[in-house]
């Protein structure tokens, strides 16, 4: 049983990632495997509307996304991450979202069942809004989203603070723990 953890953040070692990290080890705690991926650095183009993935389970766009979709359809679990930027998820990850979705979606469902929720880093507002992106992205592809105590949110905006935010980090570890429970009983 594995979890991924896709950090959308395009800073390498920053709050998202911290928290994402975070989230992960409460889950590998449980016995799951677990590995985070980094879109920091990676090209994601967004969906051009081609229809190829409605075809064949394939993506005609040439850029570092299908290697890391082939990853998600693996997972049993899939967590996304993201810092708010501009009231938003990133556009990194929303481009993930898009293409990863469409070619799940197209008639194969590659992602139902499977288990999953957002992860979300603001300095001051907006988490709510990019909270509820992310999550509709697995809502609509029939995942299953654990809760938590509260929203998977954690406030930091120089690198390391989230790590401050004790109530975030607490509540991220639950959900991790959360996870962890649902992919064993659903995978049992």
């Amino acid at each position: 049983m594995k979890v991924i953890g896709i950090v959308g953040s395009p800073r390498k070692g920053g709050n998202t990632e911290i928290l994402t990290a975070h989230t992960l080890k409460a889950i590998a705690e449980e016995g799951l495997e677990t590995e985070l991926i980094r879109l920091a650095g990676l090209e994601i183009k967004p969906c051009n509307a081609c229809g190829e993935c409605a075809k064949e389970e394939r993506c005609s766009i040439e850029d570092d996304l299908f290697p890391i979709y082939v990853k998600m359809r693996e997972a049993d679990g899939i967590i996304l991450a993201s810092p708010v930027y501009y009231g938003s998820a990133t556009a990194l990850i929303k481009a993930l979202m898009e293409r990863a979705g469409h070619i799940s979606h197209s008639g194969r469902q590659a992602f139902k069942g499977k288990v999953g929720g957002p992860l979300v880093v603001a300095r001051r507002a907006g988490q709510n809004f990019t909270a509820a992106q992310l999550a509709f992205w697995f809502q609509i592809l029939d995942m299953v989203v654990p809760g938590s105590t509260y929203w998977n949110m954690a406030f930091g905006r120089q690198k390391g603070e989230v790590s401050q935010d004790e109530e975030g980090m607490r509540t991220v570890w639950t959900f991790g723990k959360n996870v962890a429970l649902v992919v064993k009983k659903l995978r049992a």
